[in-house]
């Protein structure tokens, strides 16, 4: 008689059913030695209990999925656990700045190892007037750089740097770094129109 009830349950009632049997029962912390065997030993259990309860083959299915799920985070975290200087010993990425200086480097020093990259021609293309960004040894070789410059990539520059220029010249300010900021313009202004 049990069994022609429980086929007869909500699936409600069934879910709370399952919230109170693993209530009662707390899954099994997993060791980094036991990995697999634990994770099948665990389903076994599950699928007996499931089997009592008569779960569907979908009900069952995301069971099965969630019981992985929760074994993939713990081994995560027994990794992490276990190695935990292992993020520290990466090496740092290099920044924007340091990749475009490199890509221009390259593009100077070596064109048969150079190879178009529009990421960094466009890093380099917002950030040339910042001397900070672009120390002036680089900016001569970007100035080289920008002669081959062709098609939207030249037009939207000579658009922006004329766009800059009336900024500047309309502007109170008065500074160093202003008048660095237009001197490269006007370079780049003299060499690309």
């Amino acid at each position: 008689m049990k069994a022609e009830k429980k086929k007869h349950l909500s699936p409600e009632k069934r879910k709370m059913k399952q919230k109170k049997k693993s209530a009662e029962h707390p899954k099994p912390q997993m060791a980094p030695e036991e990995d697999e065997p634990v994770l099948k030993k665990h389903k076994l259990n599950v699928r007996e209990e499931e089997e009592e309860e008569e779960l569907s083959p979908g009900e069952e299915r995301i069971l099965e999925r969630k019981l992985k799920k929760e074994w993939k985070k713990t081994q995560k975290r027994l990794m992490r656990e276990a190695t935990p200087g292992a993020e520290k010993d990466q090496p740092k990425k290099p920044s924007g700045s340091e990749l475009a200086l490199d890509y221009l480097t390259t593009w100077s020093g070596s064109p048969q190892d150079w190879k178009f990259q529009k990421t960094r021609q466009t890093w380099l293309l917002l950030h040339m007037y910042d001397k900070d960004q672009v120390p002036d040894q680089y900016f001569s070789i970007l100035l080289r750089y920008l002669e081959g410059l062709q098609g939207r990539a030249r037009d939207t520059t000579v658009q922006k740097a004329e766009d800059l220029m009336k900024e500047y010249d309309q502007s109170d300010m008065e500074g160093d770094l202003l008048e660095g900021k237009r001197a490269r313009i006007r370079k780049v202004l003299q060499l690309l129109s």
